[in-house]
């Protein structure tokens, strides 16, 4: 046990000295011979430390207050050595741990303090309540168990030993069979590779002969090449001369070609000078002779006339769907040659009045730019000019801009706007302005709510 022997100042082999412990019951002679065995020192530990978080405050040993609010097994870990110290040396401590230990094995603790220790006992458990409870002899009963555990140790090391010589002796065994088999392995593979050796010398000694029979026929060869070069490069002489005589009367040939397309050029041209200005001739009599007689430029069938006065007398009619329809601009937009009149300001803050007017103006634009070019649809942008100083000049071919000039509102300008079309043309005025949708109306034109056609913008 590490707490009384290091309180002592003891060394190995040196009884106890318990001349600081408090316990006036304990027999002075009664002294252990050495260190309580490990396992028995964290055993007493253990039983210390589960008896410290049942104590009271003021029962509390002070050295072990402060790890008393600690869970059993972290009071063992952190202040092991101050426990085993006071079991050591505080009697009433121990004699605390023992009426615990009492409790919980009676038979065992009854027995040692008769003098007898239960053989199937175990020896950890019979040393730890020898020591908490200090029977007489206890001192030889701890003894006893350090001998039986070192006996143990000393077994299992002996065991150990004996599988390890074992382990070591089945190693060396397949160790010397692998070497075995891998020294036949080699003496086959060295006997293998003499054979191969033998061989490729034979090839070698083959491939130089046909090596200097090679070069002598390369040799040959190459005698055979200058002589053929040399005729080669007489030929290449009366070929090129035979090319540069042929490249010459090409030449002239194409001249030739080239002075005859002249030729008819000149003269294809002068043919059609002379038509062209025929039928200036022509045409402009044409001019004249319809000046004089005061023609028209087309001419109506009256079927035509007809069908242009009936147009005049009625326009086109966009009803069909209710004002709260989703599909009404989509039906609108359909309607050949329609004319879609915006109410620029009720629209923007319809949808995101939140945002300045220019903010509002661009974002309006912008959607409604992709709107034209999706249904080539004319439409024209109203925004009031009260709030501009000078309207902006937008570089749009798809939709119309347009601010209402000082001292006339934008509603004005939109009902102006549908009074200016011919009676047949189909308009559509987006607003949810009223007064606008009356005066629309009663001008012929169909109103569309401003909340609508920004669900189908979206």
């Amino acid at each position: 046990m590490s707490g009384g022997p290091e309180a002592g100042g003891r060394t190995d082999g040196e009884p106890i000295d318990r001349s600081g412990a408090s316990d006036s019951d304990d027999d002075p002679a009664e002294r252990l011979f050495r260190p309580l065995p490990e396992t028995v020192r964290a055993r007493v530990v253990e039983y210390g430390s589960d008896v410290l978080g049942g104590m009271r405050t003021a029962d509390l040993p002070p050295v072990l207050r402060r790890v008393a609010r600690f869970e059993p097994r972290r009071r063992a870990r952190l202040a092991g050595p101050q426990i085993a110290a006071q079991l050591e040396n505080d009697a009433d401590f121990r004699a605390l741990v023992a009426s615990r230990v009492e409790q919980v094995w009676p038979e065992l603790a009854e027995g040692m303090r008769a003098g007898v220790v239960p053989p199937a006992a175990d020896p950890v458990a019979v040393a730890a309540c020898a020591y908490l409870l200090r029977p007489p002899g206890w001192p030889r009963m701890i003894e006893d168990v350090h001998q039986e555990l070192e006996r143990r140790n000393n077994a299992k090391e002996v065991d150990e030993a004996a599988e390890a010589l074992e382990e070591v002796r089945r190693e060396l065994e397949e160790t010397r069979r692998g070497h075995r088999s891998e020294t036949d392995r080699l003496r086959a593979q060295i006997s293998d590779q003499r054979t191969e050796i033998a061989e490729l010398r034979r090839k070698v000694h083959n491939e130089r002969q046909r090596a200097r029979t090679a070069t002598s026929e390369a040799e040959e060869a190459m005698s055979r090449a200058r002589e053929h070069g040399s005729e080669t490069e007489n030929r290449v002489h009366s070929l090129e001369s035979e090319n540069r005589r042929l490249r010459a009367r090409l030449a002239d040939a194409e001249a030739q070609v080239e002075n005859a397309r002249r030729a008819v050029r000149t003269g294809r041209n002068a043919d059609e000078a002379r038509l062209r200005i025929l039928l200036d001739v022509l045409v402009d009599a044409s001019h004249g002779l319809r000046r004089e007689l005061a023609l028209p430029t087309g001419l109506d069938s009256p079927a035509d006339l007809v069908a242009a006065a009936g147009d005049e007398r009625r326009r086109v009619s966009l009803d069909g769907l209710p004002d709260d329809d989703p599909g009404l601009l989509e039906h609108l937009l359909t309607v050949p040659r329609v004319h879609l009149v915006l109410d620029g300001y009720n629209v923007t803050k319809t949808g995101y009045g939140t945002l300045p007017l220019v903010d509002q103006r661009n974002r309006l634009l912008a959607s409604l730019e992709g709107l034209a070019s999706r249904t080539r649809a004319e439409i024209t942008c109203v925004f009031d000019g009260a709030d501009v100083d000078t309207p902006p000049v937008v570089p749009n071919r798809r939709v119309r801009l347009l601010f209402s000039a000082p001292g006339e509102t934008a509603d004005e300008l939109i009902v102006r706007l549908v009074r200016a079309e011919p009676p047949g043309r189909p308009i559509a005025v987006v607003t949810s302005d009223q007064e606008i949708v009356r005066a629309v109306r009663r001008a012929g034109a169909r109103a569309v709510p401003s909340l609508i056609f920004l669900r189908q913008l979206s």
